[in-house]
């Protein structure tokens, strides 16, 4: 639901909302409606769409899922950014796993919030998103210093991850992806000293709550 730009003034912050479920971006948009100085311009239902209502109506503030079809949040983000340096982004997901916050941040959001936090949060982050500063609540703060200083994952090693969640086992992983068992086991090896784990279980364990991996 979105309201005609003929009823915004200068002052109205523009408000784009990305989400792939109809209901969500729907219940987003008549809570934000309700606020005088906001106003829901346009909505898109996947990452590519993103891009391009945000080309069309150059909102004040985006507020964007993470995990979408055709084009996932982190790349729209990336791709909004990139063409519209001083684009304020806000996401808005489920996913509360440092790795996702870190990889959102870094591709250019100014802000992370959870979606059990809709409500007067969601419209005080677009009000600060929206006079240009970043928005990171607290319980968000915490689970970034949770792992500071970062130590990451290589891109490898996600593979070799994924492949583990799938409980292949190392010669298997090996084959995937061309390499020998030893270099398999190395890879694997790092993976539980980077990730803290006892075991390839653990691991994912640890991975999943992290953001690393997501459940389908």
């Amino acid at each position: 639901m979105t309201r005609s730009p003929a009823e915004d003034s200068p002052e109205t912050i523009r408000v784009l909302v990305v989400d792939d479920h109809p209901l969500m971006r729907t219940g987003i948009a008549a809570m934000l409606n309700r606020e005088a100085d906001v106003a829901v311009v346009g909505e898109a239902g996947d990452g590519r769409e993103a891009i391009e209502r945000y080309r069309e109506l150059r909102p004040t503030v985006t507020l964007m899922d993470l995990r979408m079809p055709e084009l996932d949040g982190i790349a729209s983000i990336e791709a909004i950014i990139g063409e519209f340096p001083d684009a304020r982004i806000i996401v808005l997901t489920t996913y509360e796993g440092d790795v996702d916050i870190h990889r959102a941040l870094v591709a250019g959001a100014c802000g992370y919030l959870l979606k059990g936090m809709v409500g007067a949060e969601v419209v005080s982050a677009t009000r600060t998103a929206a006079r240009g500063d970043r928005v990171i609540p607290a319980v968000v703060a915490q689970r970034l210093a949770e792992h500071t200083p970062r130590v990451d994952l290589t891109e490898r090693e996600h593979a070799v991850l994924e492949l583990v969640a799938k409980g292949l086992r190392d010669k298997d992983i090996a084959r995937v992806i061309g390499r020998t068992e030893h270099t398999a086991k190395i890879h694997v090896k790092s993976i539980l000293a980077k990730l803290g784990a006892a075991d390839r279980t653990e691991a994912v364990s640890i991975a999943m709550a992290r953001g690393y991996l997501h459940s389908e």
